[in-house]
């Protein structure tokens, strides 16, 4: 078995890393990443490398925790150097909580994408259904994970808040577990097990504890949440990928920090597979660019009077829709303003060049 098999090393692994094999490079995936310099787990171990030789400017492109990486053998002193990064087989992806339209890599080579979302509180169907296309977005398979469930003492009223999540996250397998009781965690352990996962969700959602509770250990400190309104502190600060037992069956996970804010980035079709009984009745519409708001024979509005769909899921589709359409146009308007910024300094450094080459010279 390869060293980096508990890790996540398999045979397409393996492929995409034989060009940089025969280049003397070593294999890592990356469990850490701080301020230009990454914490990789390699055959041999351990190791601190440096991760400017793969920078590249683009946000969505920056090296993140579960990379497979290609690095330089380390010196005797001093970091290594990542020199490649491997094709990613996922990416969560969300946009910044800035005006620059950019996008931000969560994790990378992510198979599960475990949503926390606390029973202590009122469920936030909206955010459940903003992460889930997300998740759909980045290729990875979501599971929605009710914590702190041993909180509901009603069986029925557990049950009653299960459906409710399920339906508004169609597709999605929904579990209930208690890092207190350990009500489900055998399940939950059971379909990660071999596996990426990443652990997400708002603070004081219970993902520290959870994740604790899957490693086996007292790994991520915990701190208890407000009793006003069932927030926590940030006490996960950076997004660390820790292996999982292998009596459970193995596997990776990757910790984040609580998400105050998660926008959509270019994520159309996470959108369709997060609403999909939507886009299922979209196609009984009879127009094929129907919007759903006034037009004649529409499936969506018909079904919403039939009660068949519930008001509340199409708002919250047409809202994610919206938000998406306006980040892609700030997307492609910012990418034309930088396509003609560099047009510009091209011309005028042919200008410049041409003017050398006929002895021109400028005023001072």
């Amino acid at each position: 078995m390869h060293p980096l098999a508990r890790y996540g090393w398999d045979a397409d692994v393996a492929d995409a890393f034989a060009p940089y094999d025969d280049q003397g490079l070593v294999p890592a995936r990356v469990v850490r990443v701080d301020r230009g310099r990454c914490d990789a787990v390699t055959a041999e171990g351990a190791v601190r490398a440096d991760t400017a030789p793969v920078a590249t400017g683009d946000p969505t492109r920056t090296i993140c925790t579960g990379d497979w990486a290609a690095l330089a053998p380390a010196p005797a002193s001093g970091p290594a150097e990542v020199r490649a990064l491997l094709p990613r087989r996922t990416a969560f992806l969300r946009s910044t909580a800035t005006n620059r339209s950019e996008g931000q890599v969560l994790a990378a080579n992510v198979d599960h994408a475990l949503i926390a979302v606390s029973l202590a509180v009122e469920l936030d169907l909206s955010r459940i259904e903003r992460f889930t296309a997300l998740a759909w977005t980045s290729g990875a398979l979501p599971l929605v994970v009710l914590t702190k469930s041993d909180l509901v003492e009603d069986p029925a009223t557990l049950a009653q808040l299960t459906a409710d999540v399920e339906q508004s996250a169609p597709g999605v397998t929904v579990l209930s577990v208690s890092a207190a009781t350990g009500d489900g965690l055998d399940v939950l352990a059971a379909v990660v097990a071999g596996g990426t996962c990443v652990l997400l969700g708002q603070s004081g959602a219970g993902k520290s504890t959870l994740a604790n509770a899957l490693l086996g250990e007292e790994v991520q400190d915990v701190r208890a949440t407000r009793d006003s309104d069932g927030k926590g502190r940030h006490t996960t600060t950076t997004r660390d990928l820790l292996p999982l037992p292998e009596s459970r069956g193995g596997g990776v996970l990757i910790d984040t920090p609580g998400l105050r804010g998660v926008g959509l980035w270019d994520a159309h079709e996470g959108v369709g597979r997060a609403f999909a009984e939507i886009e299922a009745l979209a196609e009984e519409c009879r127009f094929h660019d129907c919007r759903h708001e006034s037009e004649p024979d529409c499936a969506v509005l018909g079904a919403v009077e039939d009660g068949a769909l519930p008001h509340r899921r199409l708002e919250s589709y047409r809202k994610l829709l919206r938000e998406n359409t306006r980040l892609a146009a700030r997307t492609d308007a910012r990418l034309r303003a930088e396509q003609k910024q560099r047009f510009k300094q091209m011309s005028a450094l042919g200008r410049h060049m041409a003017e050398r080459k006929r002895g021109v010279q400028r005023k001072p």
